[in-house]
């Protein structure tokens, strides 16, 4: 890898978890279009998945790109009274008017906590919003119950309500070990706290555990990730995701206190390399773009057999299913639409007491859209875009003449050795996978309609 193809291939690009990305979403849908949505999922009768947004945090993390607040821990005592309070309150009206709009007959597979710092909640109040959200729907068999959690915040206790409810899946932010890193992105976490709340999941019976990790953070140094790396190891997480920082100063205000010290070019390209050598000799097969699973994990299984999928919470076997998400600015994908909650927690709250949805913008796929998504996400998921079966699937006349455009972009990535030369499949290289968003981009047509003036609103590929 050279400087040259870094500088080529290190540009801004989309992460893929919807297709067309947010940024083209428009405000026409609304509360309207999510019900007509409801209705048509009901009508055919898919798997449902959950998510609930629950943003609050007990800091800022300097590096966060997630949408949260930070409230302070006196607003926590006493009563439990206060903004988390009132936000509750608000979900648990939502969890009722969704549940009125779905079919209770369809199996609910998948329910995801995430935030902002899902276990920031007390125990009680996660307690008494599981046992709501579970009674309302309840999951099948088998079901996958998970959350996102922050080892400074989290307690054994939050671990035992939720698994008696069910959870069976664990997810914590790591970021980095290195004590120098962890100052300067304003989030302290000694090892032995992460590696003591890794023992009582498993102690409690959670069945999955995810480590995050992420790469090209200020003050990040080759030694330094390598040795977190190897921390990470030996507490032998199911799967591990090691993202790259999104630095989006434009986008999230408090990064720009990082703007220095960021590794940069050959540098966060040789701190990633590192962690993708550690985890692949230490057994975990290479998903793409920047997740890791051991070979017994579903996602590692999926992808071998060619049935992963990716939504808003990243690599996912649930493909085809309905995902219906609660909470302010919670994402939902529901038949052929996307549709966004209000992030605005006043507009959110008058919504949950007027008993209406609280939609603000959106998406409806159109049957180009539909086929764009699947060659993307084939791609993303599989590191391989077979044409014949996509004509096969969309009733193509010939895949070549249908991205005629893209097929004859392909032989400069062949060129630089990101995608191999072949004439049925488009298939990327090792190499490949780690620019694997540079080759999906070339199929999203709303690249190019983009004015070159336009705000910027993607991270770096790399």
């Amino acid at each position: 890898m050279t400087t040259e193809l870094l500088s080529k291939y290190n540009v801004q690009g989309p992460r893929y978890t919807s297709y067309p990305t947010a940024p083209e979403w428009t405000d026409t849908i609304g509360p309207a279009d999510f019900e007509a949505a409801c209705e048509r999922a009901n009508a055919a009768g898919r798997p449902i998945s959950l998510y609930v947004h629950l943003p609050f945090c007990d800091e800022q993390c300097w590096f966060c790109g997630c949408f949260m607040k930070v409230v302070p821990k006196p607003d926590r005592q006493g009563e439990e009274r206060g903004e988390i309070e009132g936000y509750l309150a608000d979900l648990h009206r939502e969890i009722d008017l969704l549940a009125a709009r779905v079919d209770r007959s369809r199996p609910v597979v998948q329910v995801h906590w995430g935030g902002g710092t899902p276990t920031y909640l007390t125990p009680k109040q996660a307690d008494a919003l599981a046992e709501h959200l579970l009674a309302a729907f309840r999951p099948a068999p088998g079901a996958e119950i998970s959350v996102e959690v922050d080892p400074r915040v989290t307690t054994r206790e939050h671990l035992a309500v939720l698994r008696r409810h069910g959870w069976n899946r664990v997810s914590m932010g790591v970021q980095d070990f290195d004590p120098e890193v962890q100052e300067l992105v304003n989030r302290v976490q000694p090892f032995e706290m992460t590696k003591a709340l890794v023992g009582a999941s498993r102690e409690l019976g959670y069945e999955s555990l995810n480590l995050d990790l992420i790469y090209g953070l200020p003050g990040q140094k080759l030694a330094g990730f390598s040795r977190s790396v190897e921390q990470v190891l030996t507490l032998r997480p199911d799967r591990i995701a090691m993202y790259s920082y999104a630095h989006v100063p434009w986008l999230k205000k408090p990064q720009r206190v990082l703007a220095a010290h960021l590794p940069e070019g050959t540098e966060k390209f040789a701190i990633f390399v590192s962690g993708i050598e550690k985890f692949s000799e230490a057994g975990y097969v290479y998903i793409g773009m920047d997740h890791f699973a051991l070979p017994h994990d579903e996602i590692a299984r999926a992808q071998a057999e060619r049935t992963l999928w990716r939504n808003f919470q990243g690599y996912t076997t649930h493909a085809g299913v309905d995902l219906y998400a609660l909470g302010v600015s919670a994402i939902a994908q529901i038949d052929d639409c996307y549709v966004q909650n209000t992030k605005d927690y006043a507009a959110y709250h008058a919504a949950c007491a007027e008993g209406r949805p609280s939609t603000i913008k959106g998406w409806r796929l159109t049957s180009e859209d539909h086929l764009r998504r699947t060659v993307i996400t084939n791609l993303l998921c599989h590191c391989v875009i077979d044409k014949r079966e996509i004509a096969r699937q969309f009733g193509l006349a010939s895949f070549d003449e249908t991205f005629a455009r893209e097929v004859a972009a392909l032989p400069a990535f062949v060129a630089d050795g990101l995608v191999e030369p072949r004439t049925d499949e488009v298939r990327v290289t090792p190499l490949g996978r780690i620019f694997i968003r540079n080759v999906a981009m070339l199929f999203d047509p709303y690249l190019l309609r983009r004015p070159a003036d336009q705000p910027k609103v993607f991270s770096r590929t790399l």
